[in-house]
Order: C-alpha cells, then sequence, then structure tokens
C-alpha cells in the first residue's frame, strides 16, 4: 500500500511538472488521455512501475485532471495543483469496484479487496451503501490508515417548523446560538498542551532524518490528530443538531483566510503585534468556524444563509442601538440606549438570526470584516 502512494505520488507530480513548463505562447501540457499513453510507454520501460497496480496509477491523472479543472473554475475557483511530498500526501484511489470486493466480517469489523495487495481488514464504522463504485485510501501524518467509500449522503431534511437561528462565530466561545446556547470546541487539555510543547521542542533539538526527530514527529503527530480528530467530531455533532432543529441557518459571511493572514509584514515594512496576531489565528483556525458552516452548508443545502457581519456584535438586540460602548467586554453587553444586559455572543446571534447587517455611519462589508477582527484581537489579548 505505501508503493501504491509512491506511485500515485511520482505520476502526480510528473503531471505538476509537465504543466509548470507550459507559458503563453507554447504548446499546451498534455491532457489526461495524453498522460495516460505517456504512463503505458514508461510502465514498459520502468519495472518499477510495471510492478504496481496500473488502476492506481492511472486515477492520479485523472485526480490531476479534476484538480485542473476546479483551478480554471471562475463560478467556484480552487487553488492550483501543487506537488505532494512523502510522509503528509500519502494516499491512492481505486475505481471499477465490485460488490464482492466489499465484505463484512463482524459486527465492527470489515474488509476491502486493494489490487496487489489483497484483502485488508478495516473498522466498520458506518454502513457501506449499495452501488458503491470507487474508494480512497490514505495514510496521514500519525501513520493511520483511512479508507473512504464515495458516496454522497442525502441531506438532511427540514424540521419544518419555521424557527431560525443565528450562529455567532468566536474564539472564547467557539459558537453561540441565537437560542442561548454557547457551543465549545473540545481541545487538548492541559496535560496535553504540555506534552505537545516538549515534542515540539524535542523535534526542534533533533538532528535531520535520524530516528530521534523520526519517532518524535511520529509522536507529534499522533497528538495533533487527536486535536483534529476531537475537532472534527465537535463539528459533525454540532451541524447535525443544528439542521435537525432549525429550518433557517444564518450565519456571518466571514473571509477566514483573510482574517487569518499573517501580519508580520516584510523587512522593509515590518508589521506590529506580530505574535499576539499568530495567536489570534490560532485560535480562529482551532475554533473550526470554516468547518462547521462548511457541514452545515452540505447537510442543510439551501438552508443556510450568509448575513453580513457589520456591526452585529455593537447593535442591540432589543432596540437596535449601535454603539461600540455597549461591549464592555467578551462576554458581556449592556446597551447604552435601553440598559439591555446579556451576553455579547449571543446578542450577536440574535442580529445575525434576524439577518440585521447594520451599514449606517458610512460601514461598508471590508469595513465590518475589519471591525470584526479588531474586537476579536482585543477580546483575545485580553484573556
Amino acid at each position: 500500500m505505501l508503493d501504491h502512494c509512491a506511485h500515485a505520488r511520482y505520476v502526480w507530480n510528473l503531471a505538476v511538472e509537465q504543466h509548470a513548463h507550459w507559458h503563453p505562447g507554447r504548446k499546451g501540457a498534455p491532457g489526461y488521455l495524453e498522460q495516460c499513453r505517456q504512463l503505458t510507454a514508461a510502465r514498459a520501460e520502468q519495472d518499477w512501475l510495471q510492478a504496481g497496480s496500473q488502476m492506481v496509477q492511472q486515477q492520479a491523472p485523472r485526480d490531476f485532471a479534476h484538480a485542473v479543472a476546479a483551478f480554471l473554475d471562475r463560478a467556484n475557483p480552487a487553488g492550483r495543483p501543487s506537488w505532494r511530498k512523502a510522509g503528509r500526501d500519502e494516499g491512492f484511489r481505486i475505481v471499477a469496484v465490485r460488490p464482492k470486493q466489499v465484505r463484512r466480517l463482524s459486527r465492527n469489523t470489515a474488509e476491502v479487496w486493494v489490487p496487489k495487495a489483497g484483502w485488508v481488514r478495516f473498522r466498520w464504522s458506518r454502513a457501506v451503501p449499495a452501488g458503491v463504485k470507487s474508494y480512497r485510501v490514505t495514510r496521514d501524518r500519525a501513520g493511520r490508515w483511512h479508507v473512504a467509500f464515495a458516496v454522497i449522503p442525502p441531506p438532511i431534511p427540514a424540521p419544518r417548523n419555521s424557527k431560525a437561528v443565528g450562529i455567532d462565530r468566536g474564539i472564547t466561545v467557539s459558537a453561540a446560538l441565537s437560542t442561548g446556547e454557547l457551543l465549545y470546541v473540545p481541545g487538548l487539555t492541559g496535560r496535553e498542551r504540555a506534552r505537545l510543547r516538549r515534542l515540539e521542542r524535542k523535534l526542534a533539538r533533533a538532528k535531520r532524518g535520524s530516528e530521534r526527530r523520526k519517532r518524535a514527529r511520529v509522536a507529534l503527530a499522533r497528538l495533533q490528530a487527536r486535536e483534529t480528530d476531537r475537532r472534527k467530531d465537535w463539528a459533525e455533532k454540532a451541524s447535525t443538531d443544528i439542521a435537525c432543529r432549525f429550518d433557517l441557518i444564518r450565519v456571518e459571511d466571514l473571509r477566514i483566510r483573510n482574517m487569518t493572514r499573517s501580519a508580520k509584514g516584510t523587512r522593509e515594512n515590518p508589521g506590529c503585534n506580530v505574535q499576539v496576531k499568530a495567536k489570534l489565528n490560532r485560535g480562529i483556525l482551532r475554533s473550526g468556524w470554516g468547518l462547521l458552516v462548511r457541514r452545515l452548508e452540505e447537510k442543510a443545502p439551501g438552508r443556510v444563509e450568509k448575513v453580513s457581519p457589520v456591526f452585529t456584535s455593537q447593535r442591540c438586540s432589543a432596540c437596535g442601538q449601535v454603539d461600540a460602548k455597549s461591549r464592555e467586554s467578551q462576554a458581556r453587553f449592556v446597551c447604552t440606549a435601553c440598559g439591555y444586559v446579556g451576553n455579547a455572543d449571543v446578542n450577536a446571534a440574535i442580529n445575525i438570526a434576524a439577518g440585521h447587517a447594520v451599514t449606517a455611519r458610512g460601514g461598508c462589508r471590508d469595513a465590518g470584516l475589519v471591525n470584526r477582527e479588531l474586537q476579536l484581537l482585543a477580546s483575545f489579548t485580553g484573556l
């Protein structure tokens, strides 16, 4: 299976190299069919390629063709296909799966047929629907193998109760609902974070290429994978619960990529408060903002609306007054006009649920994003 991963990565990198040589005025890079013909000729000349699975090697240029098409799609553009690295991008895809190639052994175990490897046992975490035609095998940095069958699950049906909910995403409170619920992403414990810091220092001192560095890297990857698994599990459970309870889901239209951009600047124009901004970026990414909204859009398509975040945290949900002084702290909101007192995150979630995007005082969408980021920075530095 590691050989399958190496062959798929090698063919992918060859396709990336072919497209990297293209520039305006030069003949276009070869497509999928031409790359398959080149792969057939390479397999006839190279014994180590011929020893691998032709299906695994042919799916790499097909995946690359899909990645190029997504990159050129103006409606929903994706990133440019880049190089794959050993130890980081490990995986391959199998197609033309027959029903007898996936069988269940017991309540918790099953096995799948992998070309050149035979029957491989895996944990039966959920039922595999009938009609599966392909699956993908991957290996993460922690050394764990995963198999994912290509099946699009049906969306969660709407409860039809005419209820709408607003979700305000933050760092201290990962997600605050307009109903008053506060959701927190479970991260690493105190002892686990202390061990994470020790492993990072140990990895920095280890010599490159040594066995000690390899063991430290694997131990660090396993600890980081534990945090990632907890965040994904929380996002799955929270998104399923919200999609089952509400007909309409409103969230802030945040540009997370811009908000988590590095602030260190350049040598000629260095940034300020770089360490504080780096902590803010890590806090945003650790809270799973994008993952929660993406899973909501996939589980409840057509029922998720994005509201402009302009002044949603400064607007009083009771009287509508907009004043930055009303938010006394990260968690407390006291309206300077009507005296309404409540949780600041819940107050913002109520404004989001109502669809109130205040554009007064000359506020624009980008200015609102900057304002929101500055508020998060101020609250994060006060922790």
